[in-house]
C-alpha cells in the first residue's frame, strides 16, 4: 500500500499510508533480515537502510525529515531504519557490522581538508572525551604532529590524568624535545582558544561527552574525527566531520590521515608509540573491530618507530586493578541465561571505568554469554559498559538509556541513581527488548 520510485542506482524513495507504517513497525522492519537472504552469486550480504519521515507536516517537511534520517542511519553503519516523527527519532535493526572500505580516497580527501583548515589557523587545541583513555589520547597526539609539521603552534586537552594515559603522558613529558606547556587543563584552554584556533575533537562527536564543551562556543573552526555510531547529539557545527564506524579506532583513522597529511611529515618514535597504543586498547590487543586497514595503520606505525615491547610494558596492570578485575567477574550473574551483569565493588583504583570495560571484555570469554554490562559508581555518576561479540547490538541497549557506543563496545552514564535503580533500570530495558523482539 504506497508507491515506490527508483531515482538511482541504488537510492530508492518510498510513500505510504502512516498506518502501513505501523505495520512494518510492528513486525521490526523484517526486510531487513529478509534482503540478507538475496543470493544472487554476491560475496557479501545485501543490506538495506532507510529514512523515514513521518511528521504530520508536509510532504517537503517529511521529505526533509526523511533525508536526515537516512544519513543517521548511515552514518551507525548502514543496515537499519531510523525513523523521525513527532515522538522523536526510533532506529531498527543494525545487527551488521559495519562493513569495511576497501578504499583511501576519503581518507586522503579529509587529510587535504585537514590540512589546509590547520594552515589557515594561528593555533590548533585538540580534545577527546571525558575521562580520556589511551585511543582519545594517541589521536590527539598524531593531531598535535600534524599540526608542528605546519609550524603551527598545538595543545592537547587533559581533563583529567587518568592510570590508562599516565605511561604516555610520563613520555612527552620527560621528552626534551617538547613543549612544557603542550598538555592543558580545561580552564587553561578556555583561556587560550578564540576565533584564530582550530579546535579538533577526536574519538567522540557528541558535544556533552568531551574534555571542554565550553570549546565548542569560543571557535567556529571544529573538526569532528570519530570512529562511533552516531547518535542524535552530534556536534553540528563542525567545519569538516570524518566519522567511520567501520573503523577500529581514532588512533587507526589518524595514522591514516598521516599518511596522507605531508610528504615530509615524520612521527617520532613516542608519537607513534601513542598512536600504536590507542589502537590496541581499543581492539582489545587486536580481536575486536579489526579489519585489514586496522593491520595496515599499526604497520604503518611499526615502521614510524612504535615498539611493541615498550608499549605492552607501559600497558601492565597494578595487582590491585587485576584483583578488582578479578573480582567484579566472579561476582557477575546471568540474567536471562545470556546477560551477563556486575558490578565492579568499590576501590582505590585510579581508573575504575577502565577496569570496567576491561572486564566487561573479560565476561564476553565465558560460554552462552550474548552481551556482558558491568556498572561502576565513580564520582556521583553510574557508568555501565557494555559489550558483545557479534549476537547482540549492545549500542542499542545503551541508547535506550541515553548512551551509545558500536554494535559489540557501548557505554552509558547514568546521574543522581543508586546502584540498585541503575541495575534495575537495565533488566527492565533488557527485558522490554526481548518482548519487543528486538532481542533474543
Amino acid at each position: 500500500d504506497g508507491l515506490v520510485k527508483k531515482f538511482e542506482k541504488d537510492k530508492f524513495m518510498l510513500v505510504m499510508r502512516r498506518s502501513s507504517l505501523k505495520e512494518v513497525q510492528q513486525k521490526q522492519f523484517s526486510i531487513l533480515e529478509e534482503v540478507k537472504t538475496v543470493n544472487i552469486g554476491n560475496d557479501m550480504s545485501v543490506t538495506v537502510s532507510m529514512g523515514i519521515g513521518a511528521n504530520n507536516g508536509s510532504y517537503t517537511q517529511d521529505y526533509e525529515a526523511a533525508r536526515i534520517a537516512i544519513d543517521l542511519a548511515l552514518g551507525r553503519g548502514g543496515d537499519q531504519v531510523v525513523i523521525k516523527d513527532e515522538a522523536g527519532t526510533h532506529f531498527f535493526g543494525g545487527q551488521t557490522q559495519a562493513v569495511e572500505k576497501n578504499t583511501r580516497v576519503k581518507a586522503r580527501v579529509k587529510a587535504h581538508a585537514l590540512k589546509e583548515f590547520i594552515a589557515s589557523k594561528e593555533k590548533v587545541v585538540c580534545m577527546g572525551h571525558q575521562m580520556i583513555d589511551a585511543d582519545a589520547f594517541g589521536a590527539a597526539i598524531g593531531i598535535y604532529r600534524a599540526a608542528r609539521a605546519l609550524n603551527k603552534k598545538s595543545y592537547v586537552v587533559i581533563d583529567q590524568v587518568t592510570s590508562s594515559i599516565r605511561p604516555l603522558m610520563n613520555l612527552f613529558e620527560q621528552a626534551p624535545d617538547y613543549d612544557e606547556n603542550m598538555f592543558l587543563t580545561r580552564e587553561q584552554a578556555k583561556e587560550m582558544v578564540n576565533d584564530e584556533t582550530l579546535v579538533v575533537v577526536v574519538d567522540t562527536s557528541r558535544p556533552s561527552y568531551t574534555g571542554c564543551p565550553e570549546l565548542l562556543r569560543k571557535t567556529k573552526t571544529i573538526v569532528v574525527l570519530d570512529h562511533h555510531r552516531q547518535s542524535e547529539d552530534v556536534i553540528k557545527n563542525a567545519v569538516l566531520s570524518y566519522i567511520e564506524p567501520y573503523a577500529s579506532s581514532a588512533c587507526e583513522m589518524v595514522a591514516e590521515i598521516l599518511q596522507y597529511f605531508s610528504d615530509g611529515i615524520r612521527i617520532r618514535n613516542i608519537e607513534a608509540d601513542a598512536l600504536y597504543a590507542g589502537i590496541m586498547v581499543d581492539t582489545d590487543n587486536f580481536l575486536q573491530k579489526t579489519g585489514v586497514r586496522t593491520f595496515e595503520a599499526a604497520a604503518f606505525l611499526r615502521r614510524s618507530g612504535a615498539d611493541v615491547t615498550r608499549v605492552r610494558k607501559m600497558f601492565r596492570e597494578e595487582m590491585l586493578d587485576s584483583k578488582v578485575k578479578g573480582e567484579t567477574v566472579s561476582n557477575a550473574e546471568m540474567y536471562r541465561d545470556h546477560y551477563a551483569i556486575s558490578i565492579s565493588p568499590k576501590s582505590d583504583v585510579d581508573s575504575p571505568t577502565i577496569i570496567a570495560s576491561q572486564s566487561a571484555n573479560e565476561l564476553l570469554n565465558i560460554i552462552d554469554v550474548k552481551a556482558s554490562f558491568v556498572l561502576t559508581d565513580y564520582q556521583n555518576k553510574i557508568y555501565i559498559s557494555a559489550r558483545a561479540i557479534d549476537e547482540v547490538n549492545v549500542q542499542r541497549i545503551m541508547e535506550r538509556l541515553g548512551g551509545g557506543g558500536h554494535l559489540n563496545m557501548a557505554g552509558c552514564q547514568l546521574v543522581d541513581v543508586s546502584m540498585d535503580y541503575a541495575v534495575e533500570v537495565l533488566k527492565k530495558t533488557l527485558d522490554d527488548m526481548i518482548n519487543e523482539g528486538e532481542l533474543k
